[in-house]
């Protein structure tokens, strides 16, 4: 099969790239590496640098490759970011995944399956189950909800198969450590790295769930063959969810296993970011019926093994935005003032 790898180069494309790869799959893969990195590349993949904004660039690769599955995971994931991004926002996960799909169609396509974002749940009941409703509290939800009624919609007209992956927060080895406005946990790290303590924003109490590479990518992969998962959501990430105190606290704990935390590097508290969801987490049934779900690396064997390879790659200097599209009191100082 011809299949296409949105994002190959950064985090979760390129270790999906791989595993593709050992099944013997024609994988091809763009990106534009502004998240992303050559030497996530696989070799042995098709790869094509690419802006996937670009509408007639994209639309000429798709009629060139014509893939007959697409695994969808360029997204430029931002969530607390997009309200002051709003149009990179909209322009990177919704349009760019319309200028990818609908060549894919008269294509002949035969499955898409996207990367959408547990933020479609917004501020409902914890813990969330792929029967809610998507309630959006954020202009990055927006977009992923918009990108899976769109996919719904035009299944149903135009006959091809999908499937909807919802992630929690996924880390490890090959994340962007660079990129200042996401990956909680890789700026943890990074900064410690950099000796600068981190910021954690709010008084730390809101609870998230996180998700180790290992037990992400193997159930992407199960998607691409499986007809049961064809018109399915699919909740994926550990049920335990960890405040994001607990999460510092499992991070210096890597970081200095003989539990000497250097007094200037303990966390410092920032007022809470617009828009910002309390609590977030899911429940696994569905993806543990159907998938063969489970987890199997817990947060503080997962943080440990990040560290490790943190260490080795060594100080990743942020990278800030020139510009932000909205810069007001409303913006974070992390980001305004570039703290870290």
């Amino acid at each position: 099969m011809k299949i296409l790898v949105t994002g190959a180069a950064g985090f979760m494309g390129s270790h999906l790239v791989d595993a593709l790869l050992t099944k013997g799959d024609e994988v091809y893969g763009v990106d534009d590496l502004s998240g992303g990195y050559m030497e996530n590349v696989n070799p042995k993949s098709r790869f094509t640098k690419l802006d996937l904004r670009d509408k007639q660039k994209t639309e000429a690769y798709i009629n060139k490759v014509k893939p007959q599955i697409i695994f969808h995971l360029a997204a430029d994931a931002t969530e607390g970011r997009s309200q002051f991004t709003p149009i990179s926002a909209t322009e990177r996960n919704y349009l760019a995944y319309l200028y990818v799909l609908i060549p894919s169609i008269r294509n002949g396509l035969k499955k898409v399956v996207i990367t959408s974002s547990m933020s479609v749940y917004g501020a409902q009941k914890t813990p969330f189950v792929e029967t809610m409703p998507c309630k959006p509290e954020d202009l990055y939800a927006i977009s992923k909800t918009a990108m899976e009624r769109a996919t719904q919609i035009l299944s149903h007209v135009h006959g091809f198969d999908y499937t909807i992956i919802r992630p929690h927060n996924v880390y490890g080895p090959r994340q962007n450590m660079a990129d200042p406005y996401r990956n909680v946990i890789a700026i943890f790290i990074n900064c410690l790295l950099q000796n600068k303590n981190f910021y954690i924003y709010g008084d730390g109490n809101q609870k998230r769930a996180f998700s180790y590479i290992d037990d992400f990518t193997p159930y992407i992969l199960k998607t691409r063959f499986d007809r049961k998962t064809n018109g399915e959501i699919f909740n994926i990430g550990p049920v335990k969810e960890y405040t994001v105190n607990e999460l510092s606290r499992v991070v210096l704990n890597a970081f200095f296993p003989d539990g000497n935390v250097p007094k200037h590097l303990k966390p410092k508290n920032l007022p809470f970011r617009p828009m910002e969801i309390k609590d977030s987490w899911c429940t696994a049934e569905k993806a543990e019926k159907l998938l063969g779900y489970k987890t199997t690396v817990d947060l503080t064997e997962g943080v440990a093994r990040m560290v490790a390879w943190a260490k080795k790659r060594g100080v990743q200097k942020f990278k800030y935005m020139d510009n932000l599209e909205i810069v007001n009191d409303k913006t974070p100082l992390t980001w305004k003032h570039k703290l870290i």
